[in-house]
């Protein structure tokens, strides 16, 4: 059956009115105008923090009452449509309470979007430098698998790095690399002998008569508390703090590229 001109003109108009309809008469349902993006964005924000901040911390990464959703491995690894679904109709057994009446599926797809971007996921193709030449760089110029390893290469005085970039978006591994004391660090210990000699290092072991030193060279070092004349404890990194000046922005982007691609790359190094 053929519709009237006339009341195919009207439809037009309807949809246009709609929304679904641009004015040229091509179909607009699919586009999400930047300005709907960064709405949808501000609205996943703060409906992340009216309700679900209360368990689960402001920043998603674990409270009193609940778990990390947006650094966790396993609930990284899950489809969208699987955290919608349990957003939707919670995990009772868990104590997850279900939003499926209280939120709109807008608000919730918003919500979802917000933890994907809390967890840095979708990071990995915006990394502007280059993993090959940051692999060059990580284990030679910047001297970081002095202490570092990735998949089995490296030192082991700092943290293994393999699945560093699985955890962390890449501001917050340039953050990293540039402000090491700024987190979390390793208490440092320097111990001084009787005799004048000192090491600096992590302590693996230590019990009543001895400790165990992991030095800046990667050397275990034994020590006997009664030869030792000082023993002193720092709460500071044994990481550099001039990476700022030491590297460019363009090899600390490849350094940083490398460490967040280096969970789904293979290596490009030859072994």
């Amino acid at each position: 059956m053929r519709v009237p001109a006339l009341c195919q003109r009207a439809i037009s108009l309807a949809l246009v009115s709609l929304g679904l309809l641009s004015p040229s008469g091509t179909e607009t349902r699919g586009a999400r105008p930047a300005s709907i993006a960064a709405q949808s964005s501000v609205q996943g924000r703060e409906t992340f923090r009216s309700r679900c901040a209360a368990c689960h911390g402001l920043d998603g990464r674990g409270g009193e009452h609940g778990p990390d959703i947006v650094t966790s491995p396993k609930v990284r690894g899950l489809p969208d449509r699987a955290l919608f679904a349990i957003i939707t109709h919670g995990i009772p057994r868990a104590g997850m309470p279900a939003f499926g009446l209280l939120l709109e599926p807008e608000e919730i797809r918003a919500v979802v979007g917000c933890m994907r971007r809390a967890g840095g996921k979708g990071a990995m193709a915006r990394v502007p430098g280059d993993p090959a030449r940051g692999e060059a760089l990580f284990f030679e110029k910047a001297a970081c698998g002095d202490c570092h390893m990735v998949r089995g290469k490296g030192g082991f005085l700092g943290a293994d790095l393999s699945d560093y970039g699985q955890d962390h978006s890449a501001p917050q591994i340039l953050s990293a690399i540039l402000h090491p004391g700024a987190g979390p660090v390793r208490e440092t210990v320097t111990a001084i002998t009787r005799n004048g000699q000192q090491w600096t290092g992590i302590a693996r072991n230590e019990d009543n008569f001895s400790i165990q030193l992991l030095d800046t060279k990667g050397v275990f070092n034994l020590i006997m508390k009664s030869d030792l004349a000082s023993l002193k404890r720092e709460p500071r990194s044994l990481m550099p703090d001039d990476y700022g000046a030491r590297l460019s922005s363009i090899e600390l982007d490849d350094v940083v590229a490398y460490l967040a691609r280096s969970v789904a790359a293979p290596s490009t190094r030859t072994p």
